[in-house]
């Protein structure tokens, strides 16, 4: 059933991000021919107005088909969708043969023959379903105070704390005086008779001392009086301090519990974000060292390394399961914004180019430039595959 959350979750990244294509080429008037779940061959299809809705046999994301993704297109071809992704043209393909003209009225919908802003809007609108999911689940994990989640978001970015010390017990230590007397999850009220915090707690029993030399495993002259609470009941108890030379101090025994740090609304809208941010240039940083550095390399993984770990973390539970799908969804916006075609980046990079130059760009030399990138991205492709494969190997 595990395996199953994994897949539909991923799945469910891809679509969503077409979906953005597939709404944003709508609303700024694009023909958009055919919006696919899934890959061919075509199990079921409905056509509702202009617009095909399929359902693919291929459960690896899906596709969006809009007419004129390529400025010497503009004829009816087919198009091939790189997922995750917007459908990029296959015009001009070895053996393809040349199709009638379009409708005059199609043609002027076309991607292509729409001014570079709608173009770079739809392009966009993938990526920006992703990144605002990453934030959606960001913030909710933050603003509702899960700490597994909350784990999960410091162990991404250690430079944001996301928990705190609470006056808990979190574990026992073994043969301490804690041993038989606390457990984990209770809650410390006050030390003798002081209200409890990890502040107070630590003061009042490092101010003990041994009723002889200061020696390692010496007990304290007298016991230090907690009340706590443990499953709903309010218990008295009386423990008594041992010498630890190792921090020099006295110690009774446990490890305090940690606690969610709380965040109001607006707080943890900027925790996410920055958390969103760092994420995203340690990322890119990564990318760029794996092209120098054999270590860096030998971390990358492939789907099938990330679909092993996004198991692993729903077994983990939900806090973890939900950043780690929030983390995924940021990995494919920002790697989609590569600006390389058929990449997202790549068509924006061009709509860009032409505004500036204000004329077409022949799809040649958009290819001669993007070559290069796909080569780098698959060999990083390949790295992380060649990765797994060795890890499942054993």
């Amino acid at each position: 059933m595990s395996w199953v959350l994994v897949l539909v979750g991923i799945m469910a990244l891809v679509i969503l991000h077409e979906l953005g294509h597939f709404a944003v080429a709508k609303a700024v008037g694009m023909r958009v021919e055919r919006f696919s779940l899934f890959f061919p061959p075509t199990i079921f299809k409905v056509r509702r107005g202009e617009t095909e809705y399929a359902l693919g046999a291929l459960p690896f994301g899906g596709y969006v088909k809009i007419t004129g993704m390529s400025p010497e297109e503009l004829k009816p071809a087919v198009v091939h969708s790189m997922m995750p992704g917007v459908a990029v043209a296959g015009t001009g393909e070895a053996g393809s043969e040349q199709a009638p003209e379009l409708d005059p009225e199609v043609t002027r919908r076309a991607y292509y023959n729409q001014a570079p802003w709608k173009r770079i809007a739809v392009i966009l609108a993938g990526p920006g379903v992703n990144l605002l999911i990453a934030f959606a689940i960001f913030w909710s994990i933050l603003a509702s105070g899960s700490l597994t989640g909350a784990a999960t978001l410091e162990s991404l970015n250690p430079s944001i704390a996301t928990r705190v010390s609470s006056a808990s017990v979190g574990e026992v230590v073994k043969g301490s005086p804690a041993q038989g007397a606390l457990r984990a999850g209770d809650q410390i009220l006050t030390i003798n008779g002081r209200r409890a915090s990890v502040k107070s707690v630590v003061e009042v029993v490092s101010a003990d001392r041994c009723t002889g030399a200061q020696v390692n495993g010496c007990a304290a002259a007298a016991p230090v009086h907690l009340a706590i609470r443990r499953a709903g009941h309010d218990l008295a108890l009386s423990i008594q301090p041992r010498y630890d030379k190792t921090v020099g101090r006295m110690l009774i025994g446990f490890d305090f519990g940690v606690a969610a740090k709380h965040w109001g609304v607006f707080a943890a809208a900027g925790v996410a974000l920055h958390e969103m941010w760092t994420t995203t240039t340690s990322m890119i940083t990564n990318v760029v060292h794996a092209f120098t550095s054999a270590k860096v390399r030998h971390q990358l993984h492939s789907i099938v390394g990330i679909s092993e770990i996004a198991h692993e973390s729903v077994l983990a539970g939900a806090g973890y399961a939900l950043v780690f799908g929030g983390f995924i969804s940021l990995v494919l916006a920002v790697f989609n914004l590569f600006p390389f075609l058929p990449l997202d980046g790549g068509h924006v990079l061009w709509a860009l180019a032409e505004k500036v130059r204000g004329r077409r760009i022949s799809l040649a030399a958009m290819y001669r430039y993007s070559s290069v990138g796909i080569v780098l991205l698959a060999f990083l492709v390949i790295n992380g595959v060649s990765n797994d494969i060795g890890r499942l190997g054993g």
